[in-house]
């Protein structure tokens, strides 16, 4: 009985450690510039080897210092793993008048885009933000981190590194 038991127990085990990861890949899904123009997101994956997607909104403290500790990093990204960054923002149709500013305020030099219907939050099946998504050229999502903590951004660089060949 205990030898049934340790190998139902091992083989539990097993299964958790085994990595069953299947590749993620970018929905078909169309959302828009901050001009209002369309933007299809797997088209807009092929722009660059990385892109880094970060879900944003006015209103998330976390996730505006998430993009200031980005920011400060960035241009290094660029010169080192040639990665882009788009700030995806989920905020509705009201709120979107806000972004602009803020964006200039912050100074952020990233490529922005709105998911004001939140099709691309729902799609990709996520509630809370910030939600940071490392996608290949294909679209493959290659890791997902949610919420923000100072340091996040170190971690961010290791996995680009890792997927840039460095």
């Amino acid at each position: 009985m205990k030898k049934t038991l340790f190998l139902i127990l091992l083989g539990a085990a097993m299964m958790a450690f085994t990595d069953t990861h299947t590749t993620k890949v970018l929905p078909d899904i169309t959302i828009a510039d901050l001009q209002g123009k369309p933007v299809h997101i797997q088209e807009y994956a092929k722009g660059s080897p990385l892109t880094v997607m970060s879900f944003w909104a006015t209103w998330c403290s976390p996730c505006k210092r998430e993009l200031d500790a980005i920011q400060e990093l960035y241009p290094d990204w660029v010169e080192a793993y040639d990665v882009r960054l788009v700030a995806i923002t989920i905020d509705n149709s009201r709120a979107l008048t806000q972004v602009r500013p803020i964006i200039e305020e912050k100074g952020w030099e990233f490529d922005f885009l709105v998911d004001s219907k939140q099709e691309l939050q729902q799609a990709l099946n996520f509630q809370a933000i910030p939600q940071t998504f490392l996608v290949d050229a294909e679209g493959n999502i290659l890791f997902q981190h949610e919420g923000y903590t100072p340091g996040d951004e170190y971690e961010l660089e290791e996995i680009i590194k890792k997927y840039a060949g460095e």
